[in-house]
Order: structure tokens, then sequence, then C-alpha cells
């Protein structure tokens, strides 16, 4: 088996991330897959377990897991249940970016922690329809109030976690243009909306990660927590969000790399070759493949255990970090397609029936491909470190 948790971490982890809790949890996914649906039974066995207040500290009433662990969990987490895996990942990464924060000394989102504990939900309300520059620009409109309360108007896509959430961390650009104001918006809050009617996707079916519409919605003063200026910056909820996000996210593919790779190993073993009369794992040729199967899952662990470190110890990486971790979670999708491919080949024709696992993993890999930094993006990023912005 290629999952390999670390054993400074592994009896953390597997008390809460059980064995049988992993192997139901798997079971679950076939059906939320089938029937596109959201796995509330997951979320509410997560909870029980503690795993969604994990990175709160002890004594705010979470676990005290750092980035570190937590990586490795949500790896896990994704051998088992992939769509539920990506949507945990968005509390997760909140939670995460709460932690980035007290490990620089700043204690604002302690808030954070204590929800979670609390039994909260964070979400991530980002993305917008054409907008590429991310977090660096918005087309939701943000109107800030003398009452230091923030009222926001616009659309967002992807919002995983959709039917559960219950704290949205969004933002939106001030009408002159010149700011843009994040905070964490209530889901009790008037003017949220979720819309459902095309949610039919090809993988990650039970994210239930829906369009969400802002009509005037309001975000607390206290719940305000950054304004920026419009355009790249490196302010901390910037470097928070984009290390923990990229990182977690490398985390899941890597768990569904790791998951394929054992079902190929799996494969190997059961199947005969009636020609030679051996199994498949006896097979030179077939070996040859196990062996770059290996080499690929090692060094996507390698590099995602790293950058978890390195984000846990606060490394100065300086101007290096952006091209890390976009290499990192491109890397991750790459290898877990590539270890997917791999696997449906090796598991023989009836593979190709759409109730299998792999089959599932096949649909569910694609997702990567769409969450930023895409494929483009990442190698414009790379190209610039490498060799310098473009001429004028």
């Amino acid at each position: 088996m290629l999952t390999q948790i670390t054993s400074e971490h592994s009896a953390k982890i597997s008390k809460v991330l059980t064995p049988e809790l992993l192997e139901t949890l798997r079971a679950r996914a076939v059906e939320h897959d089938e029937n596109n649906t959201f796995p509330h039974n997951d979320l509410q066995d997560l909870a029980e377990t503690g795993y969604l207040r994990a990175q709160t500290p002890v004594d705010l009433g979470g676990l005290g897991w750092d980035f570190a662990v937590i990586t490795e969990a949500q790896r896990l987490l994704a051998t088992a249940s992939p769509a539920t895996a990506l949507a945990v990942n968005m509390h997760q990464i909140i939670n995460a970016v709460a932690s980035v924060f007290a490990i620089h000394g700043d204690d604002s989102l302690t808030f954070i922690h204590r929800g979670s504990a609390n039994g909260e939900i964070y979400a991530f309300g980002i993305s917008e329809a054409g907008n590429d520059a991310v977090l660096f620009d918005s087309s939701t409109e943000a109107v800030a109030n003398p009452d230091g309360s923030v009222t926001l108007t616009g659309t967002k896509i992807f919002t995983s976690l959709s039917p559960a959430w219950t704290h949205l961390l969004t933002f939106g650009k001030t009408p002159d243009g010149s700011q843009l104001i994040f905070g964490v918006l209530d889901r009790s809050a008037e003017g949220i909306s979720a819309d459902d009617s095309s949610w039919d996707m090809l993988g990650m079916r039970a994210t239930f990660s829906l369009v969400t519409r802002l009509e005037q919605a309001t975000i607390s003063a206290e719940k305000v927590i950054r304004r920026l200026p419009v355009g790249p910056n490196q302010d901390l909820l910037v470097f928070g969000i984009f290390s923990t996000f990229l990182t977690l996210l490398s985390a899941v593919y890597t768990g569904i790399g790791d998951r394929a790779a054992e079902l190929a190993q799996q494969a190997l073993a059961l199947r005969t070759s009636t020609v030679q009369g051996i199994t498949l794992d006896q097979d030179p040729v077939l070996r040859y493949h196990a062996g770059e199967a290996a080499l690929r899952q090692l060094t996507q662990n390698a590099q995602l255990r790293y950058l978890s470190e390195a984000i846990r110890n606060n490394k100065d990486f300086g101007p290096e970090w952006f091209p890390r971790l976009v290499a990192n979670k491109t890397h991750a999708v790459r290898t877990a397609k590539e270890q997917v491919d791999y696997a449906f080949q090796i598991s023989g024709g009836a593979s190709f029936n759409r109730h299998t696992e792999i089959s599932r993993l096949y649909r569910d890999v694609i997702a990567g491909f769409f969450h930023p930094s895409n494929d483009a993006s990442a190698h414009n990023t790379l190209a610039t470190w490498a060799l310098g912005p473009l001429d004028q």
C-alpha cells in the first residue's frame, strides 16, 4: 500500500480517521456519486470524531493538530472518499489560515477556531465566473457601511459544502474600484441563496459546489478581516489562503493517486495471465510499470510533506513560495491522473463499468484541472520565476 502516514502523525490520525470509518465513507461514496447527493452523514460522522475541530488549539476545545498533520489526514480521507475530502477541505483550509495567522503572532482569526470548536462549518466564497485574478480582484460589489459592516452583492461559483456551511469567507470590491474587503459572512444573514439547478457534474459530485448569490448580504463589523488594494499583494491573508489552499488541494489529489496505485496493486495480484500461467504481478513488463507508479507516488509524497512542514514551521522561501506551491499542486494533479490511468488499464475491461471504484476515480480526478492555479496559470507563474517577467 502506497498510502503512508508518518509515524509521528499516525497515532493522532488513526484515532480519528479509523479504518472502520474510512471503509464506511468509501461505501457511501458510491451512493452519493450515483444519486448526486451531498454527504451529510459523512460530515456528521467527521464532526462527531472531532475532525472538524482538529486544528483548533486544545485549550479552545480542539485537537490541536498542526498543518502537517491535517495535510496527511486529508490525503488519507481522500483515499476513501475524494468528494467528501474535497468538500471538507474548504473548512480545513479556512482553519489552516487561522493557524497561519497564529504562527505569525496574529490572533485576529482565533474566532474561526472557536467557531469550529462550537460546531460551525466554514466554506469559501472566492471564485467568480471569468475572474482569473482570483484573490486580487472581484466582480462582487462591497459597500462599506458607517457601522463598520460590509454589504456584498455578487455571484460566487463552486462554493463547496453549499448545503452545510454556516460561515463563508468571502470578499468584494468597493464601488470606486480601489479596495478589496474580505470577511466572514454568517449563513443567517439576509440576501444569501444557493442554486442547485445545474449541479450534475462529471465527477466530485458529492462536493455540491453550488453557485452562491449574494444580494446585499452583510458581513458584521467584527467579522471584517482585511481591506486590501486591488491587485497582487503579499498580505498575510493572501499568503495564508494561497499556501494552505494549494497544499491541502494537493493532499486530496495525492490521496487519489494513493488509492489508484493501491487498486492497481490489487488487480495485479488477482489477475492471471492465461498464456503465461502466472499472476500479473509476476510479469516483468507490468512490474516495471508498477515501479514507475511507485516512483511517481513517492516523489509526490516527498514534495507534499516538505511543503506542509515548511508552512507549519514558517519557513522563509521569499519569492519562491508561490512557484513552489503552484508546482506542488500541478504535480499532484498530474500524478493522480497518471496513477488513475495506470490503474484503469491494469484493472482490465471490467473497470470500464461505470460503477467500479476506479471508474469513479477516473471521473473525480478530472476536477483537479479546474482548481486554481490551472495549467496555463501555473506555467506562466513558473516561467516568470525562471526567466523573469515578459519584456514590456
